[in-house]
């Protein structure tokens, strides 16, 4: 077994590396930025590429090398962790930038279903885990790019899941509100874009937020487990 994960320079995609390679699973990890910390501690096990998935150019460019197939030849079972994501543009449409929707698109949406695609034409099993939110169940005030693209893993899962045949799994998880650097940008968003921001500085206050680490934990254990698949759109709350 393997896993391919994307954004594991930090925050959720940081614990979701170490939880994997703690368990002896390699990792194919991509991400603009490398990880020290993770190569320092698993550096038999880690591969890492330094790749702007926001451009799909570049992902094309990578895909075309061969590195995917090489990482993953001879291998039973695939694992992908379509992570990375941003929450950017924040507030109503006329404050977007055209230009950062389009990037947003690209990294939220693009990058997770071509890589997806990807990897389905891998011999074995495979099991793509799209990290989803609540925002792609939920519409919120000045997330319209965030909602949107993280609904639209949501309605790629369901949709492969009706392709998929006996080798291919596919669920988009929403893990639940965690403590990351993504939640400290939130909640220093002004009111006049995300009117809501109240809400997110409670949970902070409040003690509400869920550590990085016990999220990667309990979110490995699902793509494990047997019942993986079986919803194409799950909540690891529930």
């Amino acid at each position: 077994m393997k896993a391919v994960l994307t954004g594991h320079s930090r925050g959720l995609g940081a614990a979701i590396g170490a939880e994997l390679l703690a368990r002896g699973i390699p990792v194919l990890a991509l991400a603009r930025r490398a990880n020290a910390d993770l190569a320092a501690r698993f550096p038999q096990l880690l591969q890492q590429q330094e790749l702007d998935l926001g451009d799909p150019a570049a992902l094309h460019a990578w895909l075309g090398s061969g590195a995917l197939a090489a990482f993953l030849a001879g291998e039973r079972q695939a694992l992908l962790i379509n992570n990375a994501g941003t929450v950017q543009p924040v507030g109503p449409a006329e404050a977007q930038d055209p230009l950062a929707v389009a990037q947003a698109v690209a990294l939220n949406v693009s990058a997770p279903l071509v890589l997806a695609a990807a990897i389905a034409r891998v011999p074995g099993e495979k099991r793509v885990l799209h990290v989803s939110s609540g925002a792609g169940r939920n519409a919120y005030p000045g997330w319209s790019v965030y909602c949107a693209t993280k609904a639209a893993l949501d309605h790629h899962a369901r949709a492969a899941a009706l392709d998929a045949g006996h080798d291919l799994r596919v669920c988009s998880l929403a893990p639940g509100v965690i403590d990351t650097d993504m939640q400290a940008e939130i909640r220093s968003t002004s009111l006049d874009r995300f009117p809501i921001r109240e809400r997110f500085e409670a949970l902070k206050r409040e003690g509400a937020l869920t550590s990085p680490e016990d999220c990667a934990r309990r979110l490995v254990d699902f793509l494990l487990s047997g019942k993986f698949g079986e919803q194409a759109v799950a909540d690891l709350r529930d």
